[in-house]
């Protein structure tokens, strides 16, 4: 039986995992919408929802984050129906697409098998209730990936997420793994952890 990986992320990414792509894992990478984006001048880019600003205290765009958490749930219902186990999908992805992943892990109905969420944050974090969630994932696995020279999303903003995750989550399943001189892109040890996470989660069955 086959397995997901669904990485929402643009472009560039289908191509990282084909170096440690496993036989038995489907990777679906959808590519998010052109939309005018605040932080780049209204100026349109591939963007999931709208950005104003990187800061921890930044004005988030509750609408366009939550419409777009509806789509990744839409596709996973898709995998669904198309004979997949939820608890065999693993959602992931890199700075924005990272944030919609965990968002969705952390809001849906459907039991997942892990999130792989690479230099990002956990949007409209201050609107989850105090206390560990109460859904199907409060036990999922998630490898948090962050680069310590991050000029865009700081590893600040990383490690004020891992601690929000820790509180909402079991912290004994949460990776935070951080990589000496990485900007906002990935590395090689980076995607070997991506890899044995994979690999762990999603094992080769008859």
């Amino acid at each position: 039986m086959p397995f997901n990986i669904l990485f929402s992320n643009r472009h560039g990414w289908a191509e990282a995992f084909a170096g440690i792509r496993s036989p038995h894992v489907k990777y679906i990478c959808p590519h998010a919408p052109v939309i005018p984006v605040s932080l780049n001048m209204n100026m349109a880019m591939p963007s999931w929802f709208d950005i104003f600003g990187l800061s921890p205290d930044a004005p988030e765009d509750e609408p366009g984050i939550k419409q777009a958490t509806e789509n990744v749930k839409a596709l996973i219902d898709q995998e669904v129906k198309n004979g997949i186990p939820s608890n065999r999908i693993i959602v992931g992805g890199f700075s924005q697409g990272g944030a919609l992943s965990l968002y969705t892990a952390l809001t849906t109905h459907q039991k997942l098998a892990g999130v792989l969420a690479l230099s990002c944050w956990l949007p409209l974090r201050t609107t989850f209730p105090q206390g560990t969630i109460s859904g199907v994932n409060k036990e999922i696995p998630v490898l948090q990936c962050h680069g310590d020279c991050d000029p865009l999303v700081p590893l600040l903003i990383g490690s004020l997420t891992v601690e929000k995750l820790k509180s909402m989550i079991n912290p004994a399943n949460l990776t935070f793994k951080t990589y000496s001189g990485m900007m906002h892109s990935s590395c090689i040890e980076e995607m070997k952890d991506v890899k044995q996470f994979i690999d762990k989660h999603l094992p080769p069955v008859d």
